[in-house]
């Protein structure tokens, strides 16, 4: 059965403890909500409009005598309030839309966000498996070294040095790279991916000579680039004191393995998206809180930018930060006809 809503008395209790918390990081009494906040009503009515959300499971109390602070329901329904009320546009210091190369740009946005918030800032560049090949090639760079030159049907060009198990010709190697794009072109990136791993013929000699450096390519198509910014922050908010879950969050961070596979799945829906502590399927960052929004290139989504904090964040100004800047980024990249993307 759904829960009955609440009632507009307990509404602004609620949001009120919210401020209040997020604005001192301590636990939260009912005589500095009705000082602060709602003098009309006296600290024992808001006591039991307190012992009420409690029940409910919107606020919790860590120890008897203290009082009250929000739990994941609580900011949930802060943010589905926000949603319903358009969000006043930061102060953002470059309100021109972004500058310099892309990998410049895909860098640079995560560092703004962070100093922006004093948190974490992320940004998931480009999943290149949803474009299309336009032409791969393949430039020697002596011994047994070459570079992958790809470049997509929207103009991106991913660049990214591979290493033979033998030194090979020269013009062999433009002639793979020729044969490459005779074969691809035209294909999305999940496609050649497909095909390279399993291929029809395994005797093909595109796969008996060169093998190796196919696989190093297939790599390259495959992977995508997540830029962190900024996540030594997490350890000057109070609310995230334990060692052990700041450990575990900076190693998921350092790792990225997991939080790639859960931001590619964020990139299906577009617009700001609000993930609360144990909503997240990354155990490490339960204790946390991620604002995401996509950004887009040509009208098409190309990846997610946000920040990573704790739960007890001022939701209001990041969604409004986050949405902003993906719009820069998006607006900065609608001006990119053929740039360089490197990729890490």
């Amino acid at each position: 059965m759904a829960e009955a809503p609440l009632d507009e008395r307990s509404r602004q209790v609620l949001l009120a403890i919210i401020a209040e918390y997020v604005e001192s990081a301590e636990p939260v009494g009912s005589r500095s909500v009705a000082r602060r906040h709602m003098r009309g009503l006296s600290p024992a009515t808001i006591r039991n409009v307190m012992a009420d959300l409690e029940d409910m499971g919107y606020l919790s109390q860590p120890h008897t005598s203290a009082g009250r602070v929000p739990t994941d329901k609580a900011y949930r329904f802060y943010v589905d309030a926000l949603g319903r009320m358009p969000w006043a546009a930061p102060a953002v210091k470059n309100a021109d839309p972004l500058s310099g190369t892309v990998e410049a740009l895909m860098a640079g946005t995560p560092a703004q966000l962070s100093a922006g918030t004093h948190m974490t800032g992320i940004l998931l560049a480009p999943p290149l498996e949803h474009t299309v090949l336009s032409r791969l090639a393949l430039v020697p760079l002596g011994d047994e070294r070459a570079l992958a030159v790809v470049v997509t049907d929207t103009g991106w060009v991913t660049t990214q040095p591979l290493t033979a198990s033998a030194r090979i010709p020269a013009d062999e190697l433009r002639e793979l790279g020729r044969e490459l794009t005779r074969r691809y072109r035209g294909k999305t990136f999940q496609e050649i991916l497909d095909d390279m791993g399993a291929p029809s013929d395994p005797l093909d000699p595109l796969w008996t000579r060169s093998g190796s450096l196919v696989a190093q390519v297939h790599e390259l198509l495959r992977t995508r680039t997540l830029y962190v910014s900024g996540a030594i922050n997490m350890l000057d908010h109070p609310d995230l004191s334990d060692v052990a879950a700041v450990r575990g969050l900076l190693k998921a961070f350092e790792e990225k393995a997991r939080l790639i596979e859960l931001l590619s799945r964020m990139a299906h829906e577009r617009g700001i998206q609000v993930m609360i502590g144990g909503e997240n399927p990354v155990e490490e960052m339960r204790e946390c809180s991620l604002v995401v929004s996509t950004y887009t290139h040509r009208d098409q989504v190309l990846g997610v930018l946000g920040v990573v904090g704790p739960r007890r964040m001022p939701y209001s100004d990041v969604i409004s930060l986050v949405d902003e800047t993906a719009r820069l980024v998006s607006t900065s990249l609608s001006r990119v006809r053929r740039d360089l993307y490197l990729p890490s």
